[in-house]
């Protein structure tokens, strides 16, 4: 045992010392561009095609999130929900997106890329609750996972339409 000990304290006093880390600070100011050059686009529509913008809000499948210029580098897959696009003057547009993706890159462009989108004015909430109760029945009918799958797709879709609008 005391030998075990004496041989511990040696290669203790053998081994070189470890440097220490730098002290940490607050972190610098973010440098790059003031504006963010936005695009979004449907296969349908362009809703913005570099337009300068103050901040957009996605809804993302690891949570719903605010981007500003300068932002850091990113890459998310949307999901069901509201983005809002605050523009330079203040005013924001709201848009409901049923997939896609988000893309920010370093030099202050993003780009949402949505599978369907329309601004909120043309969505109806009755009609929205009328679809939800007909994707609910589907999914309980469906026979096999593929149909099982595509109703919960719709229940999502669904859901989430129905709160957007309420």
């Amino acid at each position: 045992m005391a030998a075990m000990f004496c041989a511990r304290r040696l290669l203790r006093l053998a081994r070189p010392a470890l440097p220490l880390p730098p002290a940490r600070g607050y972190a610098d100011p973010a440098g790059g561009p003031a504006a963010m050059a936005f695009t979004f686009a449907s296969p349908t529509q362009v809703f913005y095609d570099g337009a300068n913008v103050k901040q957009v809000d996605v809804p993302t499948l690891t949570g719903s999130f605010g981007i500003l210029a300068s932002h850091v580098p990113t890459l998310q897959v949307l999901r069901p929900g509201v983005v809002t696009v605050h523009a330079e003057d203040g005013t924001a547009t709201k848009y409901f997106v049923s997939s896609g993706s988000v893309t920010v890159h370093a030099d202050s462009t993003v780009q949402v890329l949505a599978e369907e989108a329309v601004t909120m004015d043309m969505l109806d909430l009755a009609t929205a609750k009328s679809n939800l109760e007909k994707a609910v029945s589907e999914m309980a009918a469906a026979s096999d996972e593929a149909a099982k799958a595509e109703a919960q797709i719709k229940v999502e879709a669904n859901e989430a339409l129905v709160k957007a609008l309420e």
